[in-house]
């Protein structure tokens, strides 16, 4: 037995009732580590699932209507498990079936309730801001926690505020929590964001379209899973205009209807992936992949000695065979690298001969995974913002995961380690991925979970 690490801050304990209640298929798991050995390589087809940073506003935005929204391709992570019950305690109606389009879920929002938002469920998760513009737009109030998510750095919620208050919201912030009216309803407005926040973008998307009158969001995010939540929205009656670039114009429906929405793949989980097949010399056909959905970490990632072969149905990632290269590695919003592909790469270029340089200049708390890395024999220097890295051999050891790509980028580097590891902070990786352990063992992974007696 490995010693144990540590594990850093953990979740904040949630009964699994509200879960399972909320989304039968999800089953509880108690604490728990991930036992790896390392050095085989990952052949097979993995399917990429629906975008956990897609799902969770798509979730939240289909409030907005009283009539019937299905979601299909939605991924079964514990996120999306933690959103419906939340939802479900706000009023909504949900319900699950699997078919062709993998995980599908109908929700019914006939009657909202603002009051009932529950602190347990929102100090876990981020994307519970959002419900900020659907109870607005709904119940013409709202009352929450300030919200949770991964420890990653300060992450506030002005720019949200802000808009808001521009669109004719009155809030206030004190003891923790989140107060909001709309005395004369939501109004159009031209709004400009200071950063290109996704978050952001996404709530004042959900409030215009539920708003009178038009909007327009300046130097608003561009990332695919932005992109999918406008033509979800525009399935609703909503019309959107600039897609895909910085200034989106929008005008409301009249009445906003039912819609049927496929979610886009996930980016991230192929972008994870494609590392994984590389660093331990492996071929992965990422099924459902889509190498725009990677903007220009497709190319960072072929220059690092990542092969990335476009496919009918998804792609395929090896390594190069020239091997794999150091590289250097900027974090930007979309179509930039990344934030959250940054600690997987990482986790790639530990075995890439040569001097790598990543920086990341999203998040300032998000390079917690380099000391773990470490343990695993990793030569990382972190300056600032700027981690260096030499890379060398990896090795088996006990390490721990603190978010949850840095908990996914731990479990590539052990996939690839010689000799055994224990990765801990499994709880993260379940908030974001859909079954990696068990579509990693179907491509020859030798991974079990075990569970603390």
């Amino acid at each position: 037995m490995l010693a144990e690490p540590d594990v850093g801050p953990a979740l904040p304990m949630l009964s699994t009732d509200p879960l399972t209640r909320a989304a039968p298929w999800w089953q509880a798991k108690p604490a728990s580590r991930l036992v790896i050995g390392g050095g085989k390589p990952l052949v097979g087809s993995y399917p990429v699932s629906g975008a956990k940073n897609a799902v969770l506003p798509l979730l939240v935005a289909a409030l907005l209507t009283p009539e019937r929204v299905t979601l299909r391709n939605a991924p079964a992570s514990l996120d999306v498990a933690v959103l419906a019950a939340l939802l479900r305690r706000l009023g909504a109606e949900l319900t699950w079936s699997e078919g062709e389009a993998g995980l599908s879920v109908e929700i019914v929002a006939e009657r909202i309730h603002a009051a009932h938002v529950a602190r347990d469920l929102v100090a876990r998760m981020r994307a519970s801001v959002l419900l900020l513009s659907v109870l607005l737009v709904r119940c013409g109030e709202a009352g929450l926690p300030l919200p949770g998510g991964d420890a990653i750095g300060r992450r506030g919620i002005d720019f949200h505020v802000d808009g808001l208050v521009k669109m004719g919201a009155e809030i206030d912030i004190e003891d923790s929590a989140i107060y909001a009216t709309a005395p004369n309803g939501l109004h159009g407005a031209e709004i400009e964001l200071p950063f290109p926040s996704v978050g952001a973008t996404e709530n004042l998307m959900i409030a215009a379209v539920g708003a009178t009158g038009r909007s327009v969001i300046r130097n608003a995010a561009r990332e695919p899973e932005i992109d999918d939540l406008a033509h979800f929205l525009i399935g609703m009656g909503a019309r959107i205009g600039g897609i895909g670039s910085s200034t989106l114009t929008i005008e409301p429906a009249p009445r906003l209807a039912g819609t049927t929405h496929d979610v886009v793949p996930d980016r991230i989980e192929m972008g994870t992936l494609a590392c994984a097949a590389a660093l331990t010399d492996g071929e992965l056909h990422l099924v459902n992949g889509r190498l725009d959905l990677l903007g220009g970490a497709a190319e960072i990632l072929r220059a690092a000695g990542v092969e990335l072969e476009p496919v009918a149905g998804g792609v395929i990632a090896r390594r190069a065979p020239g091997g794999l290269r150091a590289v250097d590695v900027l974090t930007a919003p979309f179509p930039g690298f990344a934030t959250d592909l940054q600690a997987p790469t990482m986790a790639l270029l530990c075995a890439a001969p040569g001097t790598s340089r990543i920086e990341e200049a999203i998040f300032e708390q998000r390079f917690r995974h380099a000391d773990q890395l470490g343990l695993m024999g990793a030569d990382i220097a972190i300056a600032g913002n700027v981690a260096t890295i030499r890379g060398g051999r990896l090795r088996g050891a006990a390490v721990a995961g603190t978010d949850v790509r840095a908990t996914a980028a731990l479990v590539i580097a052990a996939l690839a380690a010689e000799g055994t590891s224990e990765v801990g902070g499994i709880d993260h990786l379940d908030r974001g991925y859909d079954g990696m352990q068990e579509k990693l063992r179907r491509c020859g992974a030798d991974i079990v979970r075990v569970f603390a007696e």
